[in-house]
């Protein structure tokens, strides 16, 4: 390989860790800043939610897989709602967690899915917090399996 073919793979490789990382770093910019957290949609079976995002990796690589249009949802033991995510999402936001309530929007990184807490639930190896249900969780309790859509809220 010559010297110009090396400096063109230096240059391609610097221009994808500046696009991949320009995302996060205007996040922590704001955040800095003191904007408000991320927010998303969250709609299934004409019942609507709002969540406020954690400031953790995990959450960042979920919100830069948004917008999310071809989940499904469906109930899952007697405490969540659950979704299979098209991707696996990074783990650097893991490790145990305090405060857990329902309402919590975490990922489950051994099975890649979402876990959406209407009750009482204990942290366990693999959970990850993603964020919260900002007021009522409540469309949660509606049994039965349904489409599903995730955007961000500008």
């Amino acid at each position: 390989m010559t010297l110009r073919h090396l400096t063109r793979r230096a240059a391609l490789r610097a221009a994808l860790v500046m696009a991949a990382t320009a995302p996060l770093a205007h996040m922590r910019q704001t955040r800095a800043q003191g904007a408000i957290a991320m927010k998303v949609r969250i709609a299934f079976g004409e019942q609507v939610m709002t969540a406020t995002l954690e400031d953790n990796p995990s959450a960042r690589d979920f919100a830069s897989m948004l917008p999310l249009r071809d989940l499904t949802i469906d109930n899952y033991a007697d405490n969540e709602k659950i979704s299979v995510l098209p991707r696996k999402l990074i783990e650097d936001g893991s490790g145990p967690f305090g405060n857990e309530q329902p309402g919590d929007l975490c990922y489950y990184a051994p099975w890649g899915n979402l876990a959406f807490f209407h009750a009482g639930y204990r942290w366990s190896r693999g959970l990850i917090r993603l964020g919260r249900i900002d007021g009522s969780f409540s469309p949660l309790l509606k049994r039965g399996q349904f489409p599903l859509q995730i955007d961000r809220i500008r």
